[in-house]
């Protein structure tokens, strides 16, 4: 699903975020990134997302080489791909079923199916009852799982997570992070950012280190 060769990231400001990663996800896995604050998680999701450009390498999701999708076919690549982050990013004035049917919206998705898929997104993360609501009357862990709804409301392929549970509480990190695993199970690739090495060591998910924009191990077993 994911692969990467020798990709490098140069920031004009600061310098090399990423260091010639070389790294695959295979198809319906799901994976963890980790590593110290600046190891560069969170670039490395957003190039996958094509939310940032990488600088040297090469980077294929899904079997399309991210150099060669331009500007106008970004909207379509998006599409199948849902992306969490840490800081929820809702609109706030708008309700929380407004907030998840927001990509649908966006892809032209007709009136019927929209309220069909959002509800069904909704009632997956145990919100159906709150679709009126409007985010401030939301706990932070109720917060995060409408964005969560968000991200899979377009039945992605791909989801990442950029520390999707750096705001919650034990209890509720592990909600998330089971919520994350019943997708995984349908089929869909997941590869989450988190630093917290006590929850991830406790699911049995491969684990890959980086460190100063280096895979520091990449959580495979080699062959021997």
């Amino acid at each position: 699903m994911i692969q990467l060769h020798q990709v490098s990231k140069v920031y004009p400001e600061r310098g090399e975020a990423l260091r010639q990663v070389s790294l695959q996800i295979d198809r319906g896995e799901m994976a963890f990134l980790t590593g110290p604050s600046g190891a560069g998680k969170s670039t490395l999701l957003k190039i996958i997302a094509l939310i940032e450009r990488h600088t040297r390498g090469q980077v294929v999701v899904d079997g399309k080489n991210l150099e060669r999708i331009g500007r106008r076919a970004l909207p379509y690549y998006r599409r199948h791909i849902g992306f969490i982050f840490q800081d929820h990013r809702l609109l706030t004035e708008r309700t929380v079923f407004d907030n998840v049917a927001l990509p649908l919206v966006v892809a032209g998705v007709g009136r019927g199916e929209i309220e069909r898929r959002v509800r069904a997104a909704l009632d997956k993360v145990g919100l159906l009852a709150m679709e009126r609501r409007h985010p401030r009357a939301l706990s932070s862990g109720e917060q995060q799982r409408v964005g969560i709804a968000r991200a899979v409301v377009h039945r992605p392929a791909l989801l990442l997570a950029d520390e999707p549970t750096g705001n919650l509480d034990p209890e509720l990190s592990l909600e998330i992070m089971r919520l994350f695993e019943q997708f995984n199970r349908v089929g869909v690739t997941v590869l989450i950012a988190s630093h917290d090495l006590m929850l991830i060591r406790s699911m049995p998910h491969r684990i890959i280190r980086l460190r100063d924009g280096r895979v520091e191990d990449s959580g495979r077993r080699e062959a021997s």
